[in-house]
Formats: structure tokens, sequence, C-alpha cells
């Protein structure tokens, strides 16, 4: 069961800042980009409120030409039509029984040709009784896109860790996924890195809420990072 939330509330609720602002793009006279239309590092944050059952609420955020941010709204729609993958699994979960309770979320950055570059996704249920978390496990999954001759993306480092699985008041887990990559874009491998922190909280009350982070070594125009939580 979920505690149902109304859509202004949630709207009102949902937060994300730009924690260092992507910086324009070199010189000229920088050799060693790979590509003229790279731009510099780049770190944001994102928070949304759990939807009602059946329900998911994303956002987009892009980076336009001139190599800033341009922020999305934040959308509330039917679970199956979400964007993020673990959204469209959870819409296929059975609903919960009482005093049982489930939550997905889904961090992602995808190219400017809309491929998922890199993903970390969260999978969370919690049961609750007497005022307490009687019991609560969140699974942190990682996903990455490889190219032809063992190229592309890969995972270089991955944790998860959860502050209390049982009897708490709130049960806080925090997933963290490295990504580095080697291919057709960076033949040196030392460009481009994404790094992706989710952090779920499961309240006593059935409530949850959902915060990510995404850490970009170097950005592109047209990328987008895209997060959620259903």
């Amino acid at each position: 069961m979920r505690t149902r939330i109304t859509l202004g509330t949630m709207l009102a609720a949902a937060l994300l800042t730009i924690a260092t602002p992507a910086a324009q793009a070199a010189g000229s006279g920088d050799e060693a980009r790979p590509t003229a239309r790279s731009c510099g590092e780049l770190r944001l944050t994102g928070s949304l409120p759990v939807p009602p059952a059946g329900m998911a609420v994303e956002r987009e955020v892009s980076i336009g030409a001139d190599c800033t941010a341009r922020f999305g709204a934040v959308r509330l729609v039917r679970a199956e039509k979400a964007e993020g993958a673990t959204a469209r699994a959870a819409s296929a979960v059975a609903p919960s029984t009482d005093g049982t309770h489930r939550v997905s979320g889904w961090n992602e950055m995808y190219d400017c040709c809309n491929i998922r570059m890199t993903g970390l996704y969260t999978a969370s249920e919690w049961t609750t009784g007497g005022g307490r978390v009687t019991g609560a496990s969140t699974e942190a999954t990682r996903q990455w896109n490889r190219e032809p001759w063992n190229a592309g993306w890969s995972l270089t480092a991955a944790r998860s860790d959860t502050d209390c699985t049982s009897d708490c008041a709130v049960s806080r887990t925090e997933a963290h996924a490295d990504f580095g990559y080697r291919g057709i874009f960076d033949p040196t491998g030392t460009w481009y890195a994404n790094t992706h922190h989710s952090y779920v909280d499961l309240a006593a009350d059935g409530t949850a809420s959902c915060r990510f982070d995404v850490e970009l070594r170097h950005t592109f125009v047209g990328w987008n990072w895209r997060h959620g939580c259903a």
C-alpha cells in the first residue's frame, strides 16, 4: 500500500539543483578533448516524492548547445508509461498486501541519440507495524551500454549500503555506481566518466523518498539525465 499524495503536493516537493554548473566548451586549443562539442564537468541533484500506487514521477534534464543544463518539468504518469526501465518492471509487480510497501527508482544518463549510456536502479520492499519498519530490503542494480569490439561503457566500482533492515524508525539505503568509457568517442578511456548515486528512505508510516545525484567528468551537447520513482 502507498500513502496517496496529491499532484500539487508532489510537484511542489520536487527538487533539482546544479551542484556544479556545466563548464563552457573548451577552446580550439584544447587538443585533448575528443570532440569540439564536449562540455565540462557537471553534477546534478534531484529529489522526488513517491507517487500514488500505479503511478510514476519522473524528470529529465538535458544539456543544451551552450553546455548548460536545461530542466524539464516533473511528470506524473502511469507506471507502465514511465521512461525508466525500473518503472516498467515495477508496473508488473502485484499490488502490495496490507503492511507491505514497494518503491522503485531509476537514475539514467542518455546520449544525444537517445541511447542509455549508464544507469543505476533500486527496488525496495518494506513491511510496517506498530509504528516501526519491521523488515526492509533494497536491491541495487546497474546497467551500461557496450559497443562492438569490446568497447563502450563499463562498470568500474559499485556499492550499496542499508543502515537498518528490521525494527527501524526509517530504513535508509544509498547506492553508488562508477562507470568509465573507452570506445569510438574516446579511445584513451580518460575523457568520460559517469558516477551515479541513489538514496532511498523507507519510513514506518509507509511513505518513502527518492533522491538522486549524477556526476559527469565531461558532458556532451544533447546528453540527458532521467530519474524517477514509482
